[in-house]
């Protein structure tokens, strides 16, 4: 069994897989669309590696407000959450994604990444974060 971390953008989808195990999550690729609205390649290229990893559950950050309300980003998020369930077939679990980029961020200031570059990585990174959270939080 392996979970499927997904860090959901404006016209990026980061995309990270766990191992087997469930142990630790590693970032695959960053799915990039031309109209933040044109979705239907997108959750293709999803199911192409839900198949190819054999996934059996998704999880998506929800982007939450510090103060912990819900902003037009994460009703975003929750529709783009029930397109993936009808496309899938899978469970999707919402997390908390909260600081996950400025926390990418902080990762590859520290390992010397210009700052030109992060932008390659960014959403890559994040849903890392967002799926080695939901990891971690499922052990405990």
């Amino acid at each position: 069994m392996r979970i499927m971390g997904l860090d959901f953008g404006s016209k990026t989808v980061g995309v990270a897989i766990s191992d087997p195990l469930l142990i630790t999550a590693q970032g695959i690729e960053i799915i990039r669309r031309k109209d933040e609205n044109k979705l239907r390649q997108t959750l293709a290229r999803i199911e192409a590696l839900v198949a190819e990893y054999e996934v059996e559950k998704i999880v998506l950050g929800l982007p939450k407000n510090m103060n912990d309300t819900m902003g037009e980003r994460a009703g975003l998020s929750l529709e783009f959450k029930e397109k993936l369930e009808r496309r899938t077939g899978l469970p999707v679990v919402m997390w908390d994604e909260r600081l996950t980029t400025v926390a990418a961020d902080r990762v590859m200031m520290e390992a010397g990444i210009r700052r030109e570059n992060r932008k390659e990585y960014v959403d890559k990174i994040a849903a890392c974060f967002i799926l080695q959270g939901y990891l971690d939080a499922c052990k405990k």
